[in-house]
């Protein structure tokens, strides 16, 4: 059993930063791939950004050059470091963490965090 907590969404002013942590509990962490998704009202979720456990990223192209994926592997804990926060990024953020063995993926989703930016 993998538990994700999301946690350091809140309320900021367009132009303003906020960092996004998702811990993990459990053994695979070292072995999964991390994503944040967010998902806003009435909108279909989306991948914001990724990291694989060997620590190559990935971004969707509205988040490039704003935010920031990182993992530390000794914390457990990947981040999601955000800047330059636009209006049009407020949603709820999720944590995935997935990994395969022997063919077979493995899931696991954190509860969200929200995030709003006012304009």
């Amino acid at each position: 059993q993998v538990q994700l907590v999301e946690s350091g969404g809140g309320l900021v002013q367009a132009g303003g930063s906020l960092r996004l942590s998702c811990a993990a509990s459990g053994s695979i962490f070292s072995i999964s791939s991390i994503c944040w998704y967010r998902q806003a009202p009435g909108k279909q979720r989306e991948l914001v950004a990724a990291i694989t456990n060997s620590g190559s990223t990935r971004y969707a192209d509205s988040v490039k050059g704003r935010f920031t994926i990182s993992r530390d592997n000794a914390k457990n804990t990947v981040y999601l470091q955000m800047n330059s926060l636009k209006p049009e990024d407020t949603a709820s953020y999720y944590c995935n963490a997935y990994y395969y063995k022997i063919g077979v993926k493995s899931d696991y989703w954190g509860q969200g965090t929200q995030v709003t930016v006012s304009s």
